[in-house]
């Protein structure tokens, strides 16, 4: 059975820095475009960083040079490393395989299938 379990969110001033990491188990992470993707009270889902098959990279503008998306194959974890954050970065954050669309030119988008966990919360304040 496909899982994915987020961890590492938690509250921090505007400024500080979160790791978030995401385990998987029943999938593996090099069929799947994987990414992350958050969702604010009263918002919709929104796709904020994403990574190929080939490991080519893509983010939303609002994080671009704040936030990395890495992966460690050996251990099948992807992580989102997350700098300089802003209150308006506060969300629910998910981690999800095959369920962002990756585009080299675009943010990527979310998409009404593929798998993803149960997320974790991040909540910046000024």
């Amino acid at each position: 059975q496909e899982q994915l379990a987020e961890s590492g969110g938690g509250s921090v001033q505007s400024g500080g820095s979160l790791r978030l990491s995401c385990a998987a188990s029943g999938l593996y992470y090099s069929r799947y475009v994987m990414g992350w993707f958050r969702q604010a009270p009263g918002k919709e889902p929104e796709g904020v960083a994403a990574m190929d098959t080939d490991g080519s990279t893509n983010y939303v503008d609002s994080v671009k040079g704040r936030f990395t998306i890495s992966q460690d194959n050996a251990k099948n974890t992807l992580y989102l490393q997350m700098n300089s954050l802003k209150p308006e970065d506060t969300a629910m954050y998910y981690c999800a395989a095959g369920a962002l669309d990756y585009n080299e030119y675009e943010p990527p988008t979310c998409r009404p299938f593929g798998y993803w966990g149960q997320g974790t919360q991040v909540t910046v304040s000024s």
